[in-house]
C-alpha cells in the first residue's frame, strides 16, 4: 500500500492566490504524513529546475505534472519521471500551455490541448470530477485516451463514487500550497494497492475501485482526521475526555485541516434574546418574503414614477390655454388658421401585453416536459398559427406606432414654426389617455396595498416538531420600518402617510429610499417558531430549534463537528431528537461530537470512539489521543504503543467514575423507583 498526493502547488501563477513557496514546509508535510509519492502540478506551468531541486530534497518519488485550465475546467496531466529526455519534452509542451494562459479567466480549447499533447497515452490524466471547476463529461469523452480516475473534493464524494458503478475511480488529494507560515497540513491523500511506485503502476491501480482507499488498514470506512495521524470513522464519532485534555483543540485541528466543515461550537446556539432570534429567523427565511412580494414589486414599479400633481397641472394648463385660444380668436391670422396650428398628436398603442402573449404562446409551443398535456388540448399547428397571427399583429401595431411617431415629430416641427410667426396663443398638449390610465393605476394600487395589509399566514414549515409560521403584518410605527430600512434616515414623516398608500409611496421616495427597495415598506413578514403544542418557543426551545436547524444544514458540507451539545440542551431532547438526526447524517458525511454526556456519548451508538488525555512526562504536559471501536476492551494511542481501558474511560467521562455511578444508581434511582 502506498500513500500518494498527485496535486501539489509550488509556484504562484495568475490562477493562484499569491504565496512564496517554502521547500522545508513541503518536506515537513511529506515526512509528517508519511507520503510515498507526490506530483508537482502547478497551474498551467512546469518549472524543470524547481522540479529537480524538489526531487533531490524529498527523497521520495516525485512526478512532473501540470494542472491545465481546459474548457472551463481543470485537468491534472502527469508525466513519467524515469526519462530525462521525456521530462524535457514535457517541459517544452508546458511552456506552450503557459503562453496561452495570461489571466485567471483564460483557458485552452480541446483542439489546442490535443495539438500540444498529441500522444496522451503516455501520461496520467486526472480531471476535476466532483470538484470545482469540473471537466464536463462530454470533454472527457472527447479526449483521445482512456480516463479512468477523477479527483473529488470530499470523503463523502469519494465514498459515493466507490459505490456508483457508473462513476470514475475516485482519488482525493491535498491541492495544497506550501509556504513558511503554514500551520496545518491537509490529510486528503489516496492510498493505492501498489508495491513499487511507477507511473504505469499508478495508472493500473486507478482503473480498479478495489485498489484505492482512504486509509491504509481500514479501507474507505475511515479517514485521517489530523496530521498527527488520528483516524476516525467516515460515519459517527464521539470524542471523550476530562476537562482541559484537548478535546476542543482536536476539533479545531480537524476544522483547520479540512475544507467546507460545519462546526457547531459550544454555547454558540444559546438563544435567550427573543428579538435577536426573530431577526435570525427573518434572515434564514428571507426567500419566503421575496417570493411572496415578488409580484407586488412589479405593481410598485408600475406606479412609482407616476406624478398625479403634474398630471393635474397638465390638464389645468391645457384648459387655460384652450380658453385663451378661444378668446384670442379675433387675433387669428393665416398662420393660426392652418389645421396643424392646433392639431393634437396621434396616440401610440402599448404593445407590452402583446409581447407577453407572444412569449407565452412560444413557451407553450416549445415546452417538451408537458408536451402531451398541452397537445391534448391545443394542437401544435394551432399554437404555431396563433404565434404567427400574434406576431403579424405585433408588426402591424409596431409599424403604425412608428408612423405615428414620425407624423407627431413632423406636426411638432410645423407647429413650432407656425407659433414662431403668429401672435395667437395655442392650446398646450395633454395626453388624456395616459393621464386616465395612470389615475386608474393609482386607484388599483391603493386597492392592492389595502388588501396586502390584511394580516394572513403565507407559509408554514415543520422541522422535527417545530413549526415556522410566516405571516404578514402591518408596520406599527416608524421604528418598525427600521427592520427593512438599510440606510440611516428618518421615516417618521413617511409613516404619517402610511394609511394613504400612494402618498406614502411618494413620501418614501422623498426620504431617499432606493427604488428597488420600496416594495418592502408596505407590509412586514413576521416569522414565529412554535413548539409541538402550538405555543411560541421558550428560550431553551429556541436553542433546541437552532441546533436542529444547524444540523439539518450540515449536509451542504463535507463534515459536521459539534462541541459539547449537552451544555445547552436537556437529555430528553438530545435522546429523542438529536441522536436520531445525527445517526442519519452520519450515513452521508463524517460526524464528530465532543461530549461528557452519557445520553450523547453512549446512547447515540457511535461507530468509533476517541479519548483525549493530559499527562505529565518529565515535568511537561503531554496531550495524547486514544481511539477504537465502542466494543473494544482497550483504546489505542495514535502510534499504537499505548492503550487505556475503554470501560474505565466511559465511566469516568460520562458517569464521573464507577463509584459515583454505583452510588447514584443505588442511593437515588433505586430509592425513587421503589
Amino acid at each position: 500500500m502506498k500513500k500518494i498526493d498527485l496535486h501539489i502547488h509550488t509556484i504562484s501563477t495568475v490562477s493562484d492566490y499569491d504565496f512564496e513557496f517554502d521547500l522545508s514546509k513541503l518536506k515537513e508535510y511529506v515526512d509528517k504524513l508519511e507520503i510515498d509519492c507526490i506530483a508537482i502540478t502547478n497551474h498551467n506551468k512546469f518549472d524543470f529546475n524547481q522540479y529537480n531541486i524538489i526531487k533531490e530534497a524529498l527523497g521520495i518519488v516525485v512526478f512532473p505534472g501540470i494542472e491545465i485550465d481546459l474548457e472551463r475546467g481543470h485537468l491534472l496531466l502527469i508525466a513519467d519521471n524515469t526519462d530525462i529526455a521525456e521530462i524535457n519534452d514535457f517541459s517544452k509542451k508546458c511552456e506552450r500551455v503557459s503562453k496561452l494562459i495570461n489571466t485567471k479567466d483564460d483557458d485552452i480549447s480541446l483542439e489546442q490541448f490535443k495539438e500540444i499533447f498529441p500522444t496522451l497515452d503516455k501520461y496520467l490524466l486526472i480531471p476535476h470530477y466532483h470538484k470545482r471547476p469540473i471537466i464536463k463529461s462530454e470533454v472527457i469523452d472527447q479526449i483521445d485516451t482512456l480516463i479512468t480516475a477523477g479527483e473529488v473534493s470530499s470523503y463523502k464524494k469519494f465514498k459515493s463514487c466507490i459505490k456508483d458503478t457508473e462513476s470514475l475511480v475516485p482519488v482525493i488529494f491535498s491541492d495544497s500550497r506550501y509556504f513558511a507560515e503554514m500551520e496545518n497540513f491537509s490529510t486528503q491523500q489516496t492510498w493505492i494497492d501498489l508495491e513499487e511506485i511507477t507511473l504505469s503502476g499508478i495508472k493500473s491501480c486507478l482503473t480498479d475501485k478495489q485498489k484505492v482507499f482512504l486509509t491504509k488498514e481500514e479501507g474507505n470506512e475511515f479517514f485521517q482526521a489530523t496530521a498527527e495521524g488520528l483516524m476516525l470513522s467516515t460515519g459517527l464519532n464521539v470524542i471523550l475526555g476530562e476537562r482541559s485534555t484537548g478535546k476542543t483543540v482536536t476539533l479545531n485541528k480537524i476544522y483547520n485541516t479540512h475544507e467546507n466543515i460545519k462546526y457547531i461550537k459550544q454555547f454558540s446556539l444559546l438563544q435567550n434574546d427573543a428579538q435577536k432570534f426573530d431577526e435570525l429567523l427573518s434572515r434564514r427565511h428571507s426567500t419566503v418574503s421575496e417570493d411572496y412580494l415578488k409580484e407586488y414589486k412589479k405593481v410598485v414599479d408600475s406606479v412609482k414614477n407616476i406624478d398625479l400633481k403634474q398630471n393635474e397641472n397638465d390638464i389645468e394648463a391645457y384648459l387655460n390655454s384652450l380658453l385663451k385660444f378661444a378668446s384670442d380668436n379675433e387675433k387669428a391670422d393665416a398662420y393660426s388658421n392652418t389645421k396643424l396650428f392646433s392639431e393634437n398628436h396621434f396616440g401610440t398603442k402599448d404593445i407590452v401585453g402583446l409581447k407577453k402573449l407572444i412569449d407565452a404562446t412560444k413557451t407553450l409551443k416549445e415546452n417538451t416536459e408537458y408536451k402531451p398535456i398541452i397537445n391534448k388540448h391545443i394542437e401544435f399547428e394551432t399554437l404555431e398559427a396563433l404565434e404567427i397571427d400574434l406576431m403579424k399583429e405585433f408588426l402591424q401595431i409596431q409599424e403604425a406606432n412608428l408612423k405615428k411617431e414620425w407624423v407627431n415629430n413632423l406636426i411638432s416641427k410645423v407647429k413650432d414654426e407656425l407659433r414662431f410667426r403668429t401672435s395667437s396663443s395655442v392650446p398646450s398638449d395633454a395626453d388624456f389617455y395616459r393621464i386616465l390610465i395612470e389615475n386608474e393605476k393609482v386607484k388599483t394600487f391603493v386597492d392592492i396595498v389595502n388588501n396586502l395589509k390584511i394580516e394572513r399566514e403565507i407559509d408554514r414549515k415543520e422541522i422535527r416538531g417545530f413549526k415556522i409560521v410566516a405571516s404578514t403584518k402591518r408596520f406599527s410605527n416608524a421604528s418598525h420600518l427600521k427592520k427593512v430600512c438599510i440606510r440611516q434616515t428618518s421615516l417618521v414623516n413617511a409613516y404619517s402617510k402610511y394609511q394613504k398608500p400612494f402618498s406614502y409611496l411618494l413620501a418614501l421616495k422623498k426620504a431617499e429610499i432606493e427604488d428597488t427597495e420600496l416594495y418592502k415598506y408596505f407590509v412586514d413578514i413576521e416569522y414565529k417558531t412554535l413548539n409541538k403544542i402550538g405555543f411560541p418557543v421558550s428560550g431553551g426551545e429556541r436553542s433546541e430549534f437552532n441546533l436542529l436547524h444547524e444540523i439539518n444544514d450540515a449536509l451542504k458540507h463535507n463534515m459536521l463537528l459539534i462541541d459539547e451539545p449537552e451544555s445547552s440542551f436537556d437529555n430528553i431532547f438530545l435522546k429523542n431528537e438529536v441522536n436520531a438526526l445525527l445517526r442519519d447524517i452520519s450515513k452521508t458525511i463524517p460526524v464528530i461530537i465532543v461530549t461528557h454526556n452519557s445520553t450523547v456519548g453512549a446512547s447515540i451508538k457511535p461507530h468509533f470512539v476517541a479519548c483525549t488525555k493530559r499527562e505529565f512526562e518529565n515535568g511537561e504536559i503531554v496531550y495524547k489521543t486514544f481511539s477504537g471501536f465502542p466494543s473494544d476492551k482497550q483504546l489505542k494511542s495514535i502510534n499504537g504503543k499505548e492503550a487505556i481501558d475503554n470501560f474505565e474511560i466511559l465511566l469516568n467521562c460520562l458517569e464521573a467514575g464507577q463509584d459515583e455511578y454505583e452510588r447514584r444508581r443505588n442511593e437515588t434511582y433505586e430509592i425513587l423507583k421503589n
